[in-house]
């Protein structure tokens, strides 16, 4: 069953500026400039992205229709079938990469054999890539779509300069964000997206999941990296290779992030997933440091 959708926002985010939220599942964001508006994701699937557009209409007003997918993750682009022949739509050249790669069709097929909501997903890939950066200019916004790997190698976030607001999609991420492998590359990549986030000062920092906007979650995202490094760090060689580290007294999820109280049980072992990826790069990362000492 998709989940209901609902336009919401922040205090202090521009009115041109409105979250487009599936339930607990991911928000996106809607924004409108002078000369076209941008949708940032589909969401994940097109009935969903169909009730979004829907619920946008009135606040469209009639302008031209832009559609960037973040990165090629099921819930953030799933819903392009929706948007085909409407709208170009833009990501990083990475998508590509993994738009072709089998395991996306699988993921696809496996959701499918869970979910009935899943079935009618057809894998619609971008009109439009670019390497690097991109600028949108809409007149009285810009919105410039950087590339932030790390989280995925293909993920992107949006500045906006005029108002200080920077859409991080899943860069960063409340509690914590997911390092895209148990690579030491990776985490560096992860570790220097949020760096340049970071570096914006921006006045609002808005990720799809977490429902926050604030920009200390950049630095508790941080933190939390430089704490798994700072312990990791001295451990013994021994204890580096051990399976269940994860779940060792000083190097659980809880040991390093307030976990909420009313978090959902699905949710928080989700979150202990990703603390297990962000805890085996750390650890690799730490070997290599070893190695070349």
């Amino acid at each position: 069953m998709n989940p209901s959708i609902e336009l919401c926002s922040y205090p202090g985010l521009d009115e041109r500026i409105v979250i487009v939220r599936a339930g607990d599942e991911v928000d996106a964001v809607f924004v409108r400039t002078e000369r076209f508006n941008v949708l940032i994701d589909t969401l994940g699937t097109p009935e969903l992205c169909r009730t979004a557009l829907d619920l946008l209409e009135g606040k469209a007003e009639d302008r031209p229709l832009i559609v960037v997918n973040s990165h090629m993750d099921w819930d953030h682009f799933w819903g392009n079938a929706a948007i085909a022949g409407r709208a170009p739509i833009i990501a990083h050249a990475a998508a590509l990469d993994r738009l072709r790669d089998p395991a996306t069709r699988q993921i696809l097929r496996d959701k499918a054999g869970e979910e009935a909501r899943f079935r009618g997903v057809e894998l619609i890939g971008p009109d439009i890539t670019f390497f690097g950066s991109m600028v949108l200019n809409g007149g009285d916004l810009t919105l410039e779509l950087i590339h932030t790997p790390g989280h995925t190698p293909d993920h992107l976030s949006v500045w906006i300069p005029e108002l200080r607001v920077c859409l991080a999609v899943d860069a960063v991420e409340y509690p914590v964000p997911e390092v895209w492998s148990r690579s030491a590359d990776d985490l560096r990549l992860i570790r220097s997206s949020l760096e340049r986030i970071r570096d914006l000062d921006a006045k609002l920092v808005i990720p799809a999941h977490g429902r926050t906007c604030s920009p200390s979650t950049v630095v508790e995202n941080l933190a939390y990296f430089e704490a798994l490094a700072y312990r990791v760090g001295h451990l013994s060689e021994s204890r580096l290779t051990d399976p269940h580290l994860g779940s060792a007294s000083g190097f659980r999820l809880e040991d390093f992030i307030a976990i909420p109280e009313d978090m959902p049980s699905d949710t928080l072992a989700f979150y202990r997933n990703c603390h297990e990826t962000n805890l085996g790069a750390t650890v690799e990362a730490h070997g290599e440091k070893l190695k070349s000492a």
